[in-house]
């Protein structure tokens, strides 16, 4: 009877005791959150930037959104019909596969420079401290352009092919009889921004949070349809080895070697973004260890998945030539016709719809961010607005709609195909242009300049570095070749149009004016300081 007594007597006490541990662990988790966060400030104005940004960005909330921006099904969709004319089977396998190689390089580096300077600003300030002193600004200035123009470009790219996968649907939705044209595609291009503004437009809390959702959208879409692909194409499938090894010339080109190269384009173009990680970094807590972490972790993902993705496309596609010559404006649209039917394309495609949607959502963000952080160094053409905070969101708001207006200005492009195939490839050489910049100053003027974060390259920093550098190189010079090698003016390929307005406009604009007041990366601690003084006299007297 005692011992009831006493067990019972000790029960309430055993319950209360394992209550306050757990109201202790989450005060101790909370205090190493505020700790991790006060570090994350204290770097960041070491770099020399005040905190703004609430930290709301997890590691997991962090590598979830360098990973959706990706969209692996809706970019390896939209892009199909580059392997397709440029390979046919090799170009989806080995076309997808040897440019991820290269790329993995260009991240790795890209991940130790995010490491040691965890900023928003991301590539532009990487150059600018890589640099020599003397060229500091002009680096900075080449790659904040380079890497704004990039940004908007590509947002208006993922964009419109959205809109191009809306009218696919409802083409074979109504069995042919709506077919839209330009117009009609670009006004959706429209809608489709003025949404992404309005999300985007958010406070960092909701778009960390929303990004759990994007990346279990974008997994699940991609695995779909690699099993719908393998599971549901037999006994209309090709053999093993003509899914890797059945090589179709469909360029223009004559020689196949340099017509297989062309199939580059859609790895290029899909794995591009993912600076996204740097560029949320003052949102971010651990920003130094979790940005690279987002960065690699990401790219291999995408590298991987993407991969089997290809491979399934491959096996799936019994004829490259009818793929091609079908009436639906995306390719892979077609492909999922043959294999699932009306019903079964149209459910997964949907899938792909939202996941193209959220890509470019989360495209907005990042191209925000950038547009954000060269307005705060005042490179831009009315940077006091676009550095502007709103005050309930805490996050550029301005510069959200900035990016949102411009993308639907390139929008009219879409009216020209080849208009609108040369805007992708712009957006991949000026982003590109952006990535490679500060890692070739890192691997030259900066060899001993850079103070490493949690994440170091050690001495394989030169090797990445150099492999990196010439394959973004060669990547730039091939992109900017046309699909043919007789091309007419509605087959011409007018990146390098796009990329030259943008280059002669920062060089004209950095010689006559810039040169004279953009300082590159400018310090606002000591003003935030100097203001915080001020009030804090103010409330005394």
């Amino acid at each position: 009877m005692s011992q009831e007594v006493k067990d019972v007597s000790h029960s309430p006490n055993k319950s209360t005791t394992n209550v306050v541990i757990r109201e202790r662990n989450a005060s101790n988790d909370n205090e190493s959150i505020v700790t991790l966060r006060h570090a994350d400030d204290e770097l960041l104005a070491r770099l020399g930037y005040k905190s703004q940004f609430r930290r709301e960005f997890s590691l997991f909330e962090t590598v979830a959104f360098a990973f959706s921006i990706m969209g692996i099904v809706a970019s390896i969709s939209s892009t199909f019909i580059f392997p397709l004319l440029a390979g046919g089977h090799v170009g989806m396998v080995f076309g997808w596969l040897i440019p991820c190689l290269f790329v993995m390089t260009v991240a790795a580096s890209m991940a130790e420079l995010a490491s040691s300077m965890p900023t928003s600003a991301g590539l532009y300030y990487f150059s600018a401290k890589m640099a020599p002193p003397k060229y500091a600004a002009l680096a900075s200035w080449i790659t904040g352009w380079a890497n704004v123009t990039g940004q908007v470009t590509l947002v208006c790219s993922i964009d419109f092919t959205c809109a191009q996968m809306i009218t696919t649907a409802l083409n074979v939705g109504s069995n042919g009889s709506v077919a839209l044209g330009n117009a009609p595609t670009f006004g959706i291009l429209l809608a489709i921004l003025f949404t992404h503004g309005i999300v985007c437009s958010a406070g960092t809390a909701v778009l960390a949070r929303i990004n759990i959702f994007y990346v279990i959208v974008n997994l699940g879409a991609t695995l779909a349809l690699i099993v719908s692909l393998l599971v549901l194409s037999p006994p209309n499938r090709v053999s093993t080895k003509d899914a890797f090894t059945k090589f179709e010339n469909n360029t223009g080109w004559a020689n196949n070697g340099w017509a297989f190269l062309l199939a580059f384009t859609a790895p290029m173009w899909t794995l591009t973004g993912y600076d996204s990680a740097a560029h949320i970094a003052e949102e971010t807590a651990g920003a130094a260890r979790a940005a690279p972490i987002a960065i690699l972790v990401s790219v291999a993902a995408t590298c991987s998945f993407g991969w089997l993705l290809s491979i399934a496309a491959s096996f799936a596609t019994v004829s490259v030539t009818d793929l091609l010559s079908s009436d639906l404006p995306l390719p892979m649209g077609q492909l999922l016709l043959n294999v699932l039917g009306q019903k079964g394309m149209l459910a997964l495609w949907s899938f792909i719809i939202i996941t193209q949607y959220v890509t470019g959502a989360a495209q907005v963000v990042d191209a925000s961010r950038v547009v954000f952080a060269f307005a705060r160094d005042n490179a831009l053409p009315g940077s006091r607005l676009w550095k502007k905070f709103n005050r309930h969101t805490q996050t550029p708001v301005n510069a959200v709609w900035l990016v949102v207006t411009l993308s639907g200005i390139c929008g009219v492009l879409g009216f020209s195909s080849a208009a609108l195939s040369s805007l992708a490839g712009a957006s991949v050489i000026g982003l590109y242009t952006s990535y490679a910049t500060p890692i070739f100053l890192r691997i030259t003027s900066g060899r001993n300049k850079l103070v490493p974060g949690p994440f170091s390259l050690g001495k394989w920093y030169l090797p990445s570095g150099i492999i990196a550098v010439s394959w973004v190189a060669f990547i730039v010079v091939l992109l900017l070749f046309p699909s043919d090698s007789h091309p007419t003016a509605a087959g011409m390929n007018y990146a390098v149009v796009l990329v030259m307005a943008v280059f002669i406009f920062a060089s004209v604009s950095w010689v006559v004016s810039a040169r004279k007041w953009f300082e590159g990366p400018i310090s606002n601690v000591e003003k935030d300081m100097a203001e915080k003084r001020v009030l804090t006299k103010e409330s005394s007297t």
